[in-house]
């Protein structure tokens, strides 16, 4: 690997070029079953985020260390290892959560984006790169959750941070905001299983929109002409 690394693309690519739920597509199961609620989209992307970044951690660490015979069910147990961490943590702390969350957590083990990272990437890179790949695929899968938690409370029962509490302590017991008023009616759509299909489909179909528009704006101002004069050179003897 070359000792210059771009840490600005990695991170672009991680939360945004190449994010595991928009574009990779990874991760869709625990994606769509729990992101019913910012606090339940909130819970599994950190815990996925911390299993992202200590497994590119230890595999970047390890990497000339294992031969390839062995390379990725060493990786399995490493991920495996650190969600029964991960799950043991939420047990403790956040047992309400664990439970709503449910099978999930332990499921992040099989999660496609966790293992791929860590054989695509930290296997073959140094630590730091390696640790701000895991941060930052983490926190665009995290926010990518987050963002259909909402977008899914909001529409199903109008309201937004319901307990929160559950994650963050009796500090965050006042946090729930009653967006539309007493008297919205809700949209039960929203948050059965179809709600989640649909608005993940309408965040790739927006992120698509937006990379369209890049594009395009990046190619005219390519082919737009230089405006000014132009500087004719001229040979010979003038009589």
């Amino acid at each position: 690997m070359s000792d210059s690394v771009n840490y600005k693309e990695i991170t672009r690519k991680g939360l945004w070029g190449n994010n595991a739920a928009l574009v990779q597509l990874l991760g869709l199961c625990p994606l769509l079953a729990v992101s019913g609620s910012v606090v339940n989209g909130l819970g599994l992307g950190l815990a996925t985020l911390l299993v992202l970044t200590s497994s590119n951690t230890i595999v970047s660490l390890i990497r000339t260390k294992v031969s390839d015979a062995v390379r990725l069910p060493a990786f399995v147990m490493i991920i495996a290892s650190l969600t029964t961490c991960i799950e043991l943590l939420m047990k403790a702390f956040t047992y309400e959560l664990y439970q709503i969350l449910g099978i999930f957590i332990p499921l992040i083990v099989t999660n496609c984006a966790v293992l791929g990272r860590a054989d695509a990437f930290a296997s073959k890179n140094r630590l730091l790169p390696s640790i701000v790949d895991g941060f930052t695929m983490g926190m665009g899968f995290a926010l990518v959750l987050v963002a259909i938690g909402g977008i899914r409370e909001l529409l199903g029962n109008g309201t937004l941070f319901v307990d929160m509490h559950l994650l963050f302590g009796d500090i965050a017991r006042d946090w729930t905001l009653n967006v539309f008023g007493n008297r919205y009616p809700g949209f039960l759509l929203a948050v059965l299983p179809p709600g989640a299909f649909i608005v993940t489909g309408f965040l790739i179909a927006l992120k698509n929109l937006i990379d369209g528009e890049i594009k395009r704006r990046a190619e005219a101002r390519r082919a737009k002409p230089v405006k000014g004069s132009k500087r004719v050179r001229t040979t010979g003897s003038i009589a």
